[in-house]
């Protein structure tokens, strides 16, 4: 394994010249985080090496007077579980610890930021916030496409913002790096902080986002019910849709977590229907052997046998064919084709699931990340987000968790224990060729 290599990277404001009124003694300062680098966290790694990083926490010395510190936080995007939690946290933290006098919500968005939508900046207190880790969504609303970077600073210097707290994906991330080269422009000593919120886990870098957890487990409700109407009927398959436009991290984690699952398809397995290897022979060959089936699949999976699309969503992502309708299609096909009845039951929980409450363990999770977002804002950090890796939690510039979206490796244990959960390894696609010696 190659040698640590200090990845600091992590922009500051300016010198820290102001004492910390916290009573900790746990400091962050000089601390650094090794953290361990392999297939598990990055697909196209070739060896195992090491990268050390800046450990999150709190600073004995900071930059801003957080007594006269102003703080905004925008939530960008689609919605996950513990979006609520971050916000609460980084209110609770920055108003009790250390006594921010003001803190805005920017209402649905980076709309909130444009005057012409008009959008209500609304003021959070340790009041208003005090309940709403107990619901789904976030508080402040959301909204996706790009906005004015030079309108959103704008807005930023009118309110004599002094932090902007940034919770997205990685869109959103792309976005607060726009905004920060106009801050840099402008000249004005202004922290952006993000908080990466992902429901598909593909943030660069970051081995689970918040609410992923929760999500898997809404999605083993929704891959219950497919088994059971399976076994309901004659030759019955359940057809589960779930999250996953290039990541196939949902999809393979509830799987694993329920072993009723015969058939997984995820984006970066590209699949065959028919032929040699065919997903369709093979969910014949299991109707024929036991009767029923599931079935769960990705968004994303299957784009290649599908006609290609034109244009993007509000998200600048690229419009996804329907996998569910060419699988129901194709099936329903092949199937009267040899004369075999069946039922299909196609289930697709994506609305339930991002919307849902954090469960605890995601809780605790975003609780970390909105204080330690806080403490890095405090100590004049800026242009980086908060991520927790192999378990610490620490300083990621943007600019490396925005360099492209993370996959799931199919060299991984993660996929091969997949394939020797639902049996089928024998599917094109599945494995991958052997790595060039």
């Amino acid at each position: 394994m190659q040698q640590c290599t200090l990845q600091s990277g992590i922009r500051t404001l300016g010198p820290c010249k102001l004492d910390s009124g916290l009573p900790y003694r746990t400091w962050a300062d000089n601390k650094t985080i090794q953290v361990f680098v392999d297939e598990e966290i990055m697909e196209d790694v070739e060896a195992p090496f090491s990268l050390c990083f800046e450990a999150a926490g709190p600073r004995r010395k900071l930059y801003f007077d957080s007594s006269r510190a102003k703080c905004a936080i925008v939530t960008c995007g689609g919605l996950c579980p513990g979006i609520n939690d971050v916000i609460r946290a980084i209110v609770m933290e920055a108003f009790h610890a250390y006594r921010v006098p003001c803190i805005l919500g920017i209402p649905y968005g980076l709309e909130g930021f444009i005057p012409r939508y008009g959008h209500s900046i609304r003021e959070l207190t340790p009041s208003t916030v005090a309940d709403i880790h107990r619901f789904g969504g976030t508080v402040l609303g959301s909204s996706r496409g790009p906005q004015s970077a030079e309108e959103i600073v704008d807005t930023l210097e009118r309110n004599n913002v002094n932090v902007l707290f940034v919770i997205g994906g990685d869109g959103t991330m792309k976005a607060a790096l726009a905004i920060s080269e106009e801050v840099q422009t402008r000249g004005l000593k202004l922290s952006i902080i993000g908080i990466p919120k992902t429901i598909d886990n593909d943030i660069n870098f970051i081995p689970q986002s918040f609410g992923f957890e929760t999500a898997v487990f809404k999605a083993t409700e929704a891959i219950e019910c497919a088994h059971t109407e399976a076994c309901g009927a004659p030759n019955g398959i359940g057809l589960v849709k779930l999250m996953g436009r290039e990541s196939g991290f949902i999809a393979a984690r509830a799987a694993l977590a329920l072993k009723e699952v015969n058939f997984v398809l995820i984006p970066e397995a590209p699949f065959a229907l028919e032929g040699p290897g065919g997903l369709l022979p093979a969910l014949e060959e299991r109707l024929r052997s036991r009767g029923h089936a599931v079935i769960v699949t990705a968004e994303g999976a299957g784009q290649h046998l599908l006609a290609q699309q034109s244009g993007t969503d509000a998200s600048g992502n690229p419009v996804l064919g329907d996998v569910a309708d060419l699988l129901r299609t194709s099936i329903a096909a092949y199937l009267k084709g040899r004369g075999i009845d069946h039922s299909i039951k196609y289930i697709d929980p994506s609305y339930i699931i991002r919307s849902v409450a954090a469960n605890a363990n995601d809780k605790v999770y975003c609780g970390f990340l909105g204080q330690y977002a806080v403490h890095a804002a405090m100590a004049g950090r800026t242009d980086m987000v908060v991520g927790k890796i192999q378990d610490r939690y620490v300083h990621l510039p943007l600019e490396m968790i925005t360099r492209k979206r993370r996959k799931l490796n199919i060299y991984s244990d993660l996929w091969r224990a997949v394939l020797e959960s639902t049996g089928q390894g024998m599917l094109a696609g599945m494995l991958p060729p052997e790595p060039a010696r």
